[in-house]
């Protein structure tokens, strides 16, 4: 997936940041158990990979109630909110993050 390549290159560039994903609508798909490429390549060690290294991952609930999803259906390595769109604009707000969108 791009998006993981992309956070693993701005590591690269500065390990000095502390980078947050934060999926919402389709963008949750890589973090749901089970989940793979086009290639049948899953996606959990990539992210698994990257939360070794400090990278948080958050998974809209509001997305997962509209799929008729239950929390269960996420990878250990993301963490549940209550809104993707009210996160991101939390962590703009209070914690200082900038929105990057590849």
């Amino acid at each position: 997936m791009v998006a993981l390549r992309n956070v693993q290159n701005h590591l690269n560039a500065s390990r000095d940041v502390h980078i947050a994903v934060v999926a919402h609508g389709k963008g949750i798909d890589f973090l749901l158990a089970g989940a793979q490429d086009r290639n049948g390549n899953p996606y959990e060690p990539a992210v698994q990979e990257l939360k070794a290294k400090g990278v948080d991952f958050r998974v809209c609930n509001n997305t997962l109630k509209s799929r008729k999803l239950d929390a269960g259906a996420v990878i250990p390595e993301a963490t549940v909110v209550a809104s993707g769109v009210a996160e991101i604009g939390r962590l703009q707000a209070r914690e200082g993050y900038v929105y990057l969108k590849p």
